[in-house]
């Protein structure tokens, strides 16, 4: 059993290529007692964006503050606050911020993509 505040898990700072302004908690993992997947919560600020990339599992995605896009194989996807998508494994993909106010967001992957 697990039960805490965001406010009170770890930020992370993606620095990685491709990467701007993105903070990412670790929320739900292993460490946790999801022993397969892991819940993140991805903060995006100032116009920032995730890095285009693809990979070998799937993302299920719920935006909780702000507005953003989500570009998926060519195709950008406008999303807000309360907006759910699936992105097949695979998939190219990229989250970016819409404006300079905060764009967060939960990702649940299965565990090898918590890396």
């Amino acid at each position: 059993m697990f039960v805490e505040n965001l406010e009170n898990i770890d930020s992370v700072e993606m620095n990685i290529e491709g990467a701007l302004n993105v903070m990412k908690q670790a929320a739900v993992g292993k460490k946790e007692g999801w022993g397969d997947h892991v819940m993140r919560v991805f903060t995006i600020t100032d116009k920032g964006h995730t890095p285009k990339h693809s990979h070998e599992w799937p993302h299920i995605n719920y935006i909780i503050e702000g507005e953003g896009v989500l570009h998926m194989d060519g195709v950008d996807h406008p999303v807000r606050k309360g907006s759910v998508a699936y992105v097949p494994a695979g998939t190219e993909h990229q989250f970016k911020s819409a404006s300079s106010e905060v764009f967060r967001f939960v990702c649940i992957v299965p565990e090898e993509g918590e890396g």
